[in-house]
Order: C-alpha cells, then structure tokens, then sequence
C-alpha cells in the first residue's frame, strides 16, 4: 500500500538500526517497543466524521455543550458514508484500533424509534462490519440533542416522567454494549456523560445530584458481565449553557467511582486548562480499577481541537508508560473540527497519540528511575533533556513502513485523492 521506492525503504531502515543502536546506549530496546505499541489499541470516535449529528434526522439539534464548527465539505451522510470514511482513515493509521459509537448512529431503516427503545438490532450492521474489520467497539448513549435535553437538564431532572426516560435510555445502551462485547469478543466500554447544569448561579446545588446519583443506581443496578461491557461515567468542569454549575462535576463522579468501583473517564478539555489530566492517574488509580480517556485538545476552553503532539498529551503518554498503566488506562479519543478534512482530522489526531505514545516507550525509565531513587536528581534533569534529541522519529518511519501505512506526510496525499474521488461527490 505504501508505494515506498526501494532506495526510500533503505534509508528507513538504515535510520532505523542507527536509532535502535543509539537507544540501546540507553538500555531502550526498540524491537521490545515497537511490539508494546502494537498491542495498545486507540478508540475513534465515530463522531470526528459527521460532525456529532448522527442518522435520527429529527428535530433534535446539537445541544449540551456540543458544538462541532465550520462547514468543510464532504461529511458523512449516513451510515455506510460513515463506515467507509473510517475504514479510509484506520487504513493510514499503524497498528490495530477500535471504534467508539453514540446511540445516535443507530440504523433504523427510516423509522422512528425514541432513544429508550433502541435495542441491538439496530446496531447490527456495526457490529457486522466491526467483526469485519477486526474492530472493538465502545459505546456512549447520548443524553443531548433531544427535545427532552432542551432544558438542560437529563438524568438529574426535577421532572420523574423526563429522569426516566433518560435512565432507559442509558439501561437500553449498556445492553447494546454487552452486544457488542460478546458479538465481537471484545469488551466494550460504555461511557455515560451528560450536559445538565445551569447557565447562571444556582440556589439549590445538592438535590441535583442527588437525584443523579438515584439515577445511576437504578441505571447501574441490573449485573452485566464485565467481560462484555464495563460501565463508566464522565465528568466536566462546565459547558455551554452550563458555565456556573455541572450536576456531574469531577468531584461528584469521583466520588461514585470509588464507592461503586466503576471506570472513571477523563476527558481533557473537561477541567481547568491548568490542569494536567496526566497528574490525576496516579492518585485515582489507587482507589479505582481502571480509567477511560478522551483524549482532546481544549484552546482555551473545551473546544474539542485536533489532537497534535503537545506538552499535555505527552505528558499523559509519559505517565501511562512510567507507570506500566496499559491495563488500566484505555486510551480513547474525543475531538470534532467540521472546517478541516474529517478524514485528517482522524488520522492526524490518532497518529499524535501513537507518536507520543511511541516517544514515551522509548523513554529510559527504568535508568531514569534508577538515578531517581539514588537521589541523584542532577542526572535525572540532565539525562530528561538529553533523551529529548534522541532519534524517535526513525523509529516512528520504520514502525509506519512495517505496518504498510503511509510514512510521514504522504498519508496527505491518500486523503485528497479520497476527497477527489469520493467525498467531493456528496455535495452534488
């Protein structure tokens, strides 16, 4: 697939074994890596490809803090548009992944069917190309652009008859994700996030939240094997519509993971932009199993950016990889920009991700933890700096080149020729 002329793939590989002899210097096994990295799958989010609008077509709009921007052309129609857009995109990405779907992108055949009556069958169709594709699937139900979400208010309403709605929906979603996790013998997480809150100050801060905590036990309460589906639930610090006060703040839904030994997802534009998501893990793995991320890039706020390689992903990568956090971190992703190529959105955030993650494996940790725990911090601060000229971008080349997907940027050129030949046809 990558077309790569012959004297190209000797210069990869040539650079390779100088990059791999160099790091050996540092006691880093490359091929050790290399071998990690292809068992760390990254999930999709499925939403990156039509602008979080998904195949209701009801009056419903985008709304709970949801705002995808721009008008680029091309997005995802439906279904199949979507599928095919997805596969295109894992096609220029290294290594095995997964998906992960909002109950909006149900395929109903043109009919009508409330969110607290979706069942498996109409997510048969992903589950079939899924197993197709060799994919894991993760699942979300989507508590927002409904009419019964135009208050702002979900699982924690004042109203029963508009809680229990939306407790069924959320019941009917974790059986979809049990579905998914034995159709594909693959667990499948299922994340619950909503957007209640207020706009302005609130008087009554507590009965909220307790009426959401209601909610996720009555929604919680029936036992589904965790080898099909695990639960987790989502936090935020504030949205649109929602800026002085979030019924599910960080505190409250730490506090039910740990009572409840549930997965607690951290998405990073959820919090303060001072605040490192990657400084969390250390603390809140102690009390809880396992961690979900959405991985995001906030600009200023909770805007849902592209995913490049910065400072706070880095970060996050480090202490995973430090850590030796794999099984209890699962690594998922969380951005939509409509005013770029989707397709490039998702291959350019998916490949920071393994970029980073990459760099991080490649880190002497076990030398740096060494001069650590000696004292020696002189050598600990002079080594961090000296590793950062090391040559992991050979290693990222050769790892591309071996798992047949574009190396460097010729991955742009798949995706304007996609454009041409496919997605410029939608707009007719």
């Amino acid at each position: 697939m990558t077309n790569i002329p012959e004297y190209r793939t000797h210069q990869i590989e040539k650079s390779y074994e100088i990059a791999r002899e160099k790091y050996s210097t540092f006691q880093v096994d490359t091929e050790t890596v290399l071998k990690k990295l292809e068992t760390i799958p990254v999930s999709l989010h499925c939403w990156q490809g039509d602008d979080v609008s998904g195949f209701e077509h009801s009056e419903a709009s985008s709304s709970g803090g949801i705002q995808a921007t721009g008008n680029y052309p091309g997005k995802a129609r439906n279904a199949d548009e979507l599928r095919q857009d997805i596969e295109k995109a894992l096609s220029l990405i290294p290594g095995k992944h997964r998906i992960n779907l909002h109950a909006i992108y149900a395929e109903t055949q043109g009919k009508k069917v409330e969110r607290d009556a979706l069942t498996a069958e109409h997510f048969s169709r992903w589950a079939d190309w899924a197993k197709e594709q060799g994919l894991g699937v993760d699942f979300n139900p989507t508590c927002f652009a409904h009419p019964l979400a135009d208050s702002g208010f979900t699982l924690s309403h004042s109203d029963r008859s508009i809680r229990e709605f939306w407790i069924r929906h959320c019941i009917v979603c974790r059986e979809i994700g049990a579905f998914f996790g034995k159709t594909l013998g693959k667990t499948c997480i299922t994340n619950i996030w909503i957007p209640d809150g207020y706009k302005d100050l609130p008087i009554d801060r507590l009965a909220p939240r307790q009426r959401l905590k209601e909610a996720l036990d009555e929604i919680l309460s029936k036992p589904i094997d965790e080898k099909w589906n695990k639960d987790s639930i989502e936090s935020k610090l504030f949205g649109i519509g929602s800026e002085c006060y979030v019924v599910g703040s960080h505190e409250f839904y730490l506090g039910y993971a740990v009572q409840k030994q549930k997965i607690l997802c951290l998405d990073m534009g959820h919090f303060h932009p001072t605040e490192l998501v990657a400084d969390k893990l250390s603390s809140i793995l102690l009390y809880i199993p396992e961690v979900l991320l959405h991985i995001s890039r906030g600009v200023r706020w909770d805007s849902d950016h592209v995913v490049i390689v910065n400072d706070d992903v880095s970060a996050l990568m480090d202490e995973i990889s430090r850590n030796n956090l794999f099984a209890q971190v699962h690594i998922g992703l969380d951005f939509f920009d409509a005013s770029i190529n989707r397709i490039s959105a998702w291959v350019t955030g998916t490949r920071a991700v393994l970029r980073a993650l990459l760099k991080s494996l490649l880190e002497p940790t076990n030398l740096l933890k060494e001069i650590e725990s000696a004292g020696d911090y002189t050598s600990r601060l002079a080594l961090l700096e000296e590793t950062k000229n090391l040559p992991g971008s050979a290693v990222w080349d050769y790892y591309c080149l071996k798992k047949d997907v574009p190396v460097g940027i010729n991955w742009l050129h798949e995706v304007k020729n996609y454009e041409k030949t496919i997605l410029a046809s939608r707009n007719k």
